[in-house]
């Protein structure tokens, strides 16, 4: 089981640069960040994790520009996003940026995605909360078109392009692995449908194993091999027994959460969690 840590990037957090120099040095094989694109003033939309908003989630970095400066200062370290709200980006530009850091990491990018929870978030962006997921698939396979095709068009419900050109193209083939987060049986479906990988929360423990055995189902029902599909528990839970439970399961990656802190917080965890996966 390979292992890495996520961060929500902020500006008063430890620089993402010497975090992700950090990382490597200590043997993680990856490094993750969130995503909120802004945070409505009406916090209509309740937070999921109850109690007030934490402060991080109106503080984030941009996570490609996040992830270019990780990648730009290491050399084997996987960066990847956990997750991109795709349902608050326009396909064609998205697919170029995706692109683009896996071309400048020499394909080290892992794509993790989501449709999210801030109602109100995704209506700023044009995107109905009722038909997220719908737009969600649309958008997926119209980027697999662009990252895959030299005249890719695609025609759906909500995203319509005649061909176009597009590049560079992804180094890894035939592009970035592609990780949806959820834990219900439709999040399941969709990755067996349309998704390279996996990506439950480590707060849904509970259901992380049953999750595991449903998804070998529904992928053997569908014809797919279960080593096409990845498996990457965000925010384990940072204790042995937990990372020996998931590695036992045949779990792909544990991420271990880090907070968004100064270096001279964060960096004494990050020894504690190199020490507990060594």
């Amino acid at each position: 089981m390979h292992y890495g840590v996520l961060i929500f990037p902020t500006e008063y957090a430890i620089r993402i640069d010497e975090l992700a120099r950090a990382a490597e040095e200590r043997g993680f094989e990856s490094l993750f960040v969130t995503e909120h694109t802004h945070i409505p003033a009406s916090r209509r939309t309740p937070f999921p994790g109850g109690a007030e908003l934490p402060k991080e989630y109106s503080h984030t970095l941009d996570p490609f520009v996040a992830l270019t400066a990780a990648a730009a200062a290491t050399r084997t370290l996987k960066v990847g996003t956990g997750i991109c709200l795709i349902i608050e980006h326009d396909p064609i530009m998205t697919a170029k940026s995706v692109a683009s850091l896996d071309l400048l990491s020499n394909g080290r990018f892992l794509f993790g995605i989501g449709g999210g929870w801030n109602a109100e978030e995704m209506e700023n962006h044009g995107t109905a909360f009722k038909t997220r997921f719908r737009l969600l698939r649309e958008r997926v396979l119209a980027m697999k078109a662009i990252w895959t095709r030299e005249a890719a068009e695609f025609h759906g419900e909500f995203v319509n392009f005649d061909p176009i050109w597009s590049s560079p193209k992804p180094v890894q083939k035939p592009h970035p692995p592609i990780l949806l987060g959820g834990e219900s049986g439709h999040t399941l479906q969709r990755v067996v449908d349309f998704c390279d990988g996996w990506f439950p929360r480590g707060r849904a423990a509970d259901a992380i194993l049953p999750g595991l055995a449903d998804l070998k189902a529904r992928a053997a029902r569908a014809g797919r091999d279960m080593k096409t599909i990845s498996v990457s528990v965000f925010g384990a839970k940072a204790d042995e027994a937990t990372l020996a439970t998931y590695a036992g399961a045949g779990i792909t990656r544990a991420i271990l959460r880090l907070p968004s802190e100064p270096r001279e917080a964060v960096l004494p965890l990050l020894d504690r969690h190199a020490k507990l996966i060594q």
